[in-house]
């Protein structure tokens, strides 16, 4: 039997790696022709192939100069949330010259990896909705225009799995990976405010490994081990939005040692304290959100985070690619 997470993946690299006049022979193959595709701000809501097609394959043809894929995770199941469906969840890298502009960003003129985190319905071998997630803020970090302040976290690019088995993984108990996750995400509602801890996380029977990793996008950056988690990230978003209520997926998929959740948006929160140089605005916010999990002996050893921080900015107040494009590389 054929493996479905194999012919969307050939199906996804068809789709890029052709010239962009092309792109639509491509498209008619891999997407239906009703598709609807969510996609990180500015892009938003695109209806139909011809949409697809003119407001995201070929702004990303044009921008990269040699655009091709390079996936570290690709996983596939039965999606468990009332949605339902066959679902793909994809962590990769748009690969190229940056060399024009993109969604509004000014070009590098240098090799860029664009980060992405892809959500794929299937149906019938076909894609039939997308939601994803481009990293514009990493991108423009690594044109030099990065529009925050310097990260708390350690900025690096997306690393693959450190076992290397992420795309299309074949051992491992998807349902068990799932599992553990979803405890882990019950567990993040409550909070100590004093120390940014939740039960459940860390110890003996803690959801995350001791050694753990936490993959964060532009604005946030990396960090390793659960302190390093609270001191580079958790205690400034909490300390910011501290009525968060997170757990809104349309999706959430397991499969081998991996699992995938992501909501459109799955975040809530009111804007209380700074963020990232943004003043308290009292504005009531939402967060689009994809993250992804490696699993190792009944605990979360890697997780990749997506977050739609162009959008969150924007509903802050903060248009962060117009920001960018005023800053010259030095």
């Amino acid at each position: 039997m054929a493996d479905f997470r194999q012919e969307v993946l050939s199906h996804l690299d068809d789709l890029w790696a052709t010239d962009s006049s092309q792109a639509a022979c491509s498209a008619g193959k891999a997407l239906t022709k009703d598709t609807v595709w969510d996609v990180a701000h500015p892009v938003n809501r695109l209806t139909g192939l011809d949409a697809v097609v003119d407001a995201f394959l070929r702004p990303l043809q044009s921008a990269f100069t040699g655009l091709h894929r390079r996936n570290e995770i690709a996983i596939g199941g039965q999606n468990i949330r009332e949605t339902g469906g066959t679902w793909m969840a994809v962590v990769t890298h748009y690969v190229g010259t940056f060399s024009a502009p993109l969604f509004g960003l000014r070009p590098s003129g240098k090799l860029a990896f664009l980060r992405a985190g892809e959500f794929f319905r299937i149906e019938d071998g076909k894609i039939k909705e997308a939601k994803i997630i481009v990293d514009l803020l990493d991108l423009a970090r690594q044109s030099g225009r990065m529009p925050l302040p310097p990260l708390l976290g350690t900025e690096m690019l997306f690393p693959g799995p450190a076992t290397h088995d992420g795309v299309c993984p074949s051992n491992g108990d998807g349902a068990a990976s799932l599992a553990i996750v979803e405890g882990m995400l019950s567990d993040l509602h409550v909070y100590d405010p004093k120390t940014s801890n939740s039960p459940g996380q860390t110890g003996t029977d803690g959801r995350w490994s001791e050694n753990m990793l936490w993959y964060g996008p532009g604005g946030i950056g990396s960090n390793f081990r659960w302190q390093g988690f609270v001191d580079d990230h958790r205690s400034a978003f909490l300390s910011a939005f501290p009525d968060r209520k997170g757990g809104n997926h349309y999706c959430r998929i397991g499969d081998g040692n991996y699992a995938a959740v992501s909501g459109w948006p799955s975040m809530t929160m009111t804007h209380k304290g700074a963020y990232l140089g943004v003043p308290a605005t009292g504005k009531n916010l939402t967060l689009r959100v994809m993250d992804f999990y490696r699993c190792e002996g009944g605990r979360i050893a890697e997780n990749w985070v997506c977050l739609d921080y162009v959008d969150l900015f924007q509903q802050m107040g903060v248009d962060v690619i117009a920001r960018a494009n005023e800053i010259e590389p030095t």
